[in-house]
């Protein structure tokens, strides 16, 4: 079968990638559409360290193909919809419903696929840049058959995160203001986030000017190409500000933005070893600076939800998929995507 792998040197789009059945509490899936999400190419890249060869991809949708013993909540031929989650169920996290704090969810990757003989690790306990990937069961996530394969995808990593962040981490409310730094895939989930949540004023900033139409359009009310005209819109500062881009400068401009009480979330992804400054007497006044793993997601419970609110009109996924690539175009899907042309790159098989 095909599938994107990185060896430590490139990236290559392989035909004989095996995978293992599905044994207890697992699930197999038949990918249909994966969307490429920044943090599969800050793989490449180095910014996320990660063993490899490796399975590339995170944010998936496809079909049921098979089960393993004690699955009962999906079966062969449901739709899903993939999370990056394979938390336990059973620790004390999971059980005070944070599957993001779950040990067992956090840098165990296991070995599911195989090629020339060896076996290949799987990204994000997911790996959805394959014709066909092994998840647990708890990851597997059914969504309703008449939502298109390429943006039900997107809900399992962009928008679990950025309106993840907004309803659940941040937890903005109605009439707040709200800073989004970065428009892309994560931001613009953010922006609607922060529609959905009702906020007042939801000011985005992107250094290309060309994405302010589409900012718009998911829920920004200002669009800025620097953070520099903020205190102009909003001279007290803003209530929450969501940094979305993974650069130390943006983080300490997040942090330099916020009002009174007011606080920084950070989304997006700097190198391993990046350290940020922020000046320590800004804080006293209540201000916070909070960490966000996968928008604070239980995806069992937010993926039907968004899913709801996609097919009620509310939540944007169609305006994401810019662009669709058949696997093999992996190379220019990726250009598209560190360029900025596209706000989702999505993969088909």
């Amino acid at each position: 079968m095909r599938g994107v792998i990185f060896d430590g040197k490139q990236v290559r789009v392989v035909t004989d990638l095996e995978v293992r059945e599905p044994g207890p509490g697992e699930v197999r899936v038949a990918i249909s559409a994966a969307g490429l999400c920044h943090s599969d190419l800050s793989v490449v890249d180095g910014t996320i360290p990660f063993p490899v060869p490796v399975v590339l991809g995170h944010e998936g949708a496809g079909v049921v193909e098979a089960v393993g013993g004690g699955v009962t909540h999906v079966a062969p031929g449901d739709h899903v919809a993939l999370s990056t989650l394979a938390n336990c169920g059973t620790c004390a996290e999971c059980d005070r419903g944070r599957p993001t704090m779950c040990r067992k969810a956090i840098g165990r990757p296991g070995r599911p696929f195989g090629h020339e003989g060896s076996p290949v690790h799987q990204f994000a306990s997911n790996s959805a840049f394959a014709e066909r990937t092994v998840v647990q069961a708890v990851q597997a996530v059914r969504i309703p058959d008449d939502i298109p394969m390429a943006s039900a995808a997107l809900i399992g990593c962009g928008v679990l995160t950025g309106v993840g962040a907004v309803l659940n981490r941040a937890r903005v409310d109605r009439g707040d203001s709200v800073l989004v730094i970065g428009a892309g895939g994560i931001g613009l989930n953010a922006l609607q986030g922060a529609r959905l949540a009702g906020a007042g004023r939801i000011v985005a900033v992107d250094a290309n000017p060309a994405k302010e139409e589409m900012a718009r359009r998911f829920g920004a009310t200002d669009f800025l190409t620097s953070t520099e005209g903020v205190r102009e819109l909003l001279p007290t500062g803003v209530d929450h500000a969501f940094e979305c881009v993974g650069r130390v400068e943006l983080i300490r401009q997040a942090i330099d933005s916020l009002d009174r009480h007011g606080q920084a979330i950070l989304l997006g992804v700097p190198p391993a070893t990046a350290e940020a400054s922020f000046r320590v007497s800004s804080m006293y006044l209540d201000k916070s600076i909070l960490g966000c793993r996968y928008g604070s997601s239980r995806p069992q419970r937010d993926i039907a939800l968004y899913a709801g609110l996609y097919r009620q009109g509310r939540l944007l996924l169609d305006e994401l998929v810019t662009r669709t690539y058949p696997v093999e175009d992996f190379e220019e899907a990726a250009a598209d995507a560190q360029a900025g042309r596209v706000a989702r790159a999505v993969l088909t098989f």
